[in-house]
């Protein structure tokens, strides 16, 4: 499985690719940060943000982008803009027909370090070990990126035999009602 994972911002973008399977090591494939300037519209900011995601879907043909689900923080401008880089990565993905997975924050921590109150450092050590690097990628959001990739694949098989289980359980209710 070849995984896009998208850390949104609207100055700094983290994008990471991973490929494998889990129980298998991990391999990365790019990773890097789309950045806007901060003094720009925020049309133009969204549309820099869309060219730098379709440039690594063009690049690294991803079967599923795993974004950042966007949570509330104390900053309305903050959230704001993380939600708005998060739905251009999002549409990106569905235009070319790919499927989107969102991991919150504590998810994606616990899945790479056992913990969902790890910072920043932890996930970043983590990823460098998992996916085998010389050096934690830099900056942090190019790591978390990395993260949600490596969350994903290793979280896909359960949500997938968790879904099929439910379709199950409503088609047997559908042929005895």
């Amino acid at each position: 499985m070849r995984v896009l994972g998208v850390d949104p911002g609207l100055t700094r973008c983290g994008i990471g690719v991973v490929e494998g399977v889990a129980g298998r090591p991990l391999t990365m494939l790019g990773v890097g940060v789309v950045r806007t300037p901060a003094d720009a519209d925020i049309g133009h900011r969204l549309v820099a943000i869309e060219r730098g995601v379709e440039e690594w879907l063009d690049a690294h043909r991803p079967e599923l982008v795993a974004v950042e689900r966007v949570f509330s923080q104390h900053n309305v401008r903050t959230v704001m803009g993380t939600a708005q880089a998060s739905a251009v990565a999002m549409l990106c993905a569905a235009r070319r027909g790919l499927p989107v997975a969102l991991h919150t924050p504590s998810e994606v921590k616990a899945a790479v370090t056992g913990s969902g109150r790890a910072d920043k450092a932890q996930v970043g050590a983590m990823v460098t070990r998992l996916l085998r690097l010389d050096a934690p990628p830099k900056p942090a959001d190019a790591a978390d990126a990395l993260a949600l990739a490596i969350c994903h694949i290793w979280r896909a098989p359960a949500q997938n035999r968790l879904q099929q289980a439910v379709a199950a359980h409503h088609a047997m209710k559908g042929r005895t009602a």
